[in-house]
């Protein structure tokens, strides 16, 4: 049963940082490409950044880039997001999603994805 679950979650500061978890059980990380994506309230999913399954190919979203880095353990089953300089747009469920190396607008949603962890920046 495949399983994802992110972590890392919470309350930052603009100019602050924050890094995100994502364990992964019941299938092999290492054989899949992967993706964090996001929700605003009242929004629809936005990606945000997705990794080969090697790490040979790496994107972000022009909104992020320079700002978050994303990475990957396959030994551990884990896939990472580091966000630095957060901003309040920033402010968002994260998910990662499995199979996808990137997605826009309504087909980020075909994608298996766990309970999500809320980002909140903010003074």
């Amino acid at each position: 049963q495949v399983q994802l679950v992110e972590s890392g979650g919470g309350l930052a500061q603009p100019g602050g940082s924050l890094r995100l978890s994502c364990a992964a059980s019941g299938f092999t990380l290492g054989m899949w490409s992967m993706s964090w994506a996001r929700q605003a309230p009242g929004q629809g999913l936005e990606w945000v950044s997705g990794i080969y399954s090697d790490s040979t190919k790496i994107d972000y979203a022009d909104s992020v880039k320079g700002r978050f880095t994303i990475s990957r353990d396959n030994v551990q089953n884990t896939l990472y997001l580091q966000m630095n300089n957060l901003q309040p747009e920033d402010t968002a469920m994260y998910y990662c999603l499995k199979g996808v190396f990137s997605c826009e607008g309504p087909v980020c949603d075909d994608f298996e994805r766990g309970q999500g962890t809320q980002v909140t920046v903010s003074s």
